[in-house]
């Protein structure tokens, strides 16, 4: 097998960087990359009473350098250095915070001496923050999302390997160009397409319809796969100037399933809807009429599946033309919130809304 990255195993370490094996020029001393290391909290930062206490815990505790020094085998591979950009429970994740992760990580990927960046993030609604970033990110340097799924005290913390892994990975030229990454477990998964599955198992992060990017074995990082869907630098979406998104829910779609949340949100102002539908984006004999006249007033709606897996096929389980809805094609109903959101501060036409989420 060829190996076409620039990261080979180091008997002492397990790994190390080789800019021998690529050719690869980075901007750091000693030829090794310079990684930023972005903090935002999560698990990755909890602590706990006990290092046998994996639940419970007290999530976004430490701080960037305590992260850092737990890893001294970093400097061995790149010129690390952080930054904690804000110190939060994932669950907490707000618009406000991702704007502002955003603006800075652009900031940062715009300087010469900083050749990729490594945000640690709680698992919780990481794939969320990581897709908002591959929408928005103007780069094709590397950016990777990491975290654990056991606190920072637990006596086999996965947070330690999870930050090296991504260190390494966000090392890598073959990394560049390959979109924002998430990096958990040894797997490497693309932004779009990877999501959290089971609530306690380190092996949480899923791809079903596309399946993993790469991943990381021996100290080597090794790709199979790649988005086909336009990101970051590719992207129409700028958030530069923004200090606001659009407010977009997300209605949860069931038997027995009404109106009474939907109505509320759009009184309450919220300009777009994503309906996560039972099956292919169904929606019941009371749903279907009263969606369609909340986008005669003027909401936007998206059906969406919380199947797991799927595209929701246009025309299918719904008249979309004659509804003027929108579908989310296989985005799972967090994600189809994101870029409906995005597409509203570029066009209020639902043609090219629907058109944006079969190109991202």
């Amino acid at each position: 097998m060829e190996v076409k990255n620039c990261i080979k195993p180091l008997a002492a370490l397990g790994v190390t960087l080789s800019l021998a094996l690529s050719g690869a020029a980075f901007a750091g001393e000693g030829g090794k990359a310079n990684i930023v290391i972005v903090a935002t909290g999560g698990t990755i930062a909890g602590t706990a009473a006990s290092a046998t206490q994996t639940v419970g815990y007290t999530a976004a505790k430490v701080g960037v350098d305590r992260l850092i020094e737990a890893v001294p085998e970093l400097k061995k591979i790149a010129n690390v250095k952080g930054e904690q950009i804000f110190q939060v429970a994932s669950e907490s994740i707000t618009d406000d915070h991702w704007l502002k992760l955003a603006k800075r990580v652009n900031a940062l990927l715009a300087k010469d001496d900083v050749d990729g960046i490594v945000i640690t993030h709680g698992t919780d609604t990481m794939e969320e923050t990581a897709y908002f970033l591959n929408l928005v990110v103007k780069s094709k340097k590397p950016v990777v999302l990491t975290g654990a799924m056991r606190p920072s005290t637990a006596m086999s913390a996965d947070g330690p390997m999870n930050i090296y892994n991504a260190v390494t990975v966000a090392s890598s030229k073959d990394a560049h160009g390959k979109g924002v990454l998430i990096s958990l477990n040894d797997q490497i998964g693309g932004a779009r397409s990877v999501t959290k599955t089971n609530t306690v198992s380190l092996d949480t992060f899923k791809s079903f319809d596309q399946g993993y990017l790469g991943l990381i074995a021996g100290g080597n990082v090794f790709f199979y796969n790649a988005s086909t869907r336009k990101h970051t630098a590719d992207t129409e979406f700028d958030v530069s100037n923004l200090d606001k998104l659009p407010s977009v829910e997300v209605v949860y779609g069931s038997a027995n399933a009404n109106m009474m949340a939907a109505n509320a949100l759009v009184k309450s102002g919220v300009k777009g809807i994503v309906y996560a539908g039972p099956g292919d984006g169904s929606m019941s004999k009371i749903v279907n009429p009263g969606m369609a006249e909340l986008r005669k007033q003027g909401t936007y709606i998206v059906r969406s599946s919380h199947a797991g897996n799927g595209p929701v096929a246009r025309n299918g389980e719904a008249d979309d033309d004659k509804l003027d809805f929108v579908v989310a094609d296989n985005l799972n109903p967090q994600k189809a919130r994101i870029l409906l959101q995005l597409a509203l501060t570029k066009t209020k036409d639902t043609k090219q809304i629907q058109r944006m989420f079969y190109t991202y």
